[in-house]
Order: C-alpha cells, then structure tokens, then sequence
C-alpha cells in the first residue's frame, strides 16, 4: 500500500492551494480517508476525514469552512481544496487511511496506519 500526497507549495495569505491523495495498492473509497498536518514542533493534527462508501465529510472545527475534501474514484485520488489560506496553515500535509477497510476512523492519528510521505504547504508574504 502506497498513498502519495501532493500539491503543496509557497503561497501568499489568502492564497488557496488543492492536494492530491493518490493510492496504490487499495482503493480509496472504500476506506475512510484522513488529512493531517503537523507544524515544526507541533502535534499531528487531523483536518478532515472522508467517510468510507457514503463519502461523509468530517472537518476540525479550526478551519472555519475553508477547506474541502473529495475524492475522485476512477482516479483513486482523494483531494483537499484549501483556501484562504493563513500563515498558521504552514505545515507538513498528510493523508492516510486505516489498515482495515471497516475501521471507522475519525480525526485521531491513532486510527490510521497507511500514511503518505506528506507534502509541504508554506503560507507567506
């Protein structure tokens, strides 16, 4: 199992960026998928989950409605629209999914165990 994130980058305040999620091995829509992010010397932080089948979407209250997630199954990719997007937004972004398809996971860190490799996000003037 591979989950390959992408899409960060340097943007300006305001500024809005899109990650991709892509998968090998397993087929995303049949597993919850979770996005996260950890800030140098910060804690993981889980920022949106998309439910396993039915495609419920679950956000951190933090966001404040500026971020979006969705999936495109014939792709296998899972994707997080970010906008408006802040200074405090500048972390390391990460998907991942659960080792088992049934798993119910939320926006705990201790509920996924497949984990991309992350992509950078850098918010600055």
């Amino acid at each position: 199992v591979q989950l390959q994130a992408s899409g960060g980058g340097l943007v300006q305040p305001g500024g809005s960026l899109r990650l991709s999620c892509v998968a090998s091995g397993l087929t995303l829509y049949e597993y919850d998928v979770g996005w996260f992010r950890q800030a140098p010397g910060k804690e993981r932080e889980g920022i949106s989950r998309l439910g396993r089948l039915d495609g419920d979407k679950f956000y951190a209250d933090s966001l404040k409605g500026r971020f979006t997630i969705s999936i495109d199954s014939a792709k296998n990719t899972v994707f997080l629209q970010m906008n408006d997007l802040q200074p405090e937004d500048t972390a390391v972004y990460y998907c991942a999914t659960p080792a088992i398809r049934s798993v119910q996971a939320g926006l705990d860190p201790y509920d996924y165990d497949n984990w991309g490799q992350g992509t950078q996000v850098t918010v600055s003037s």
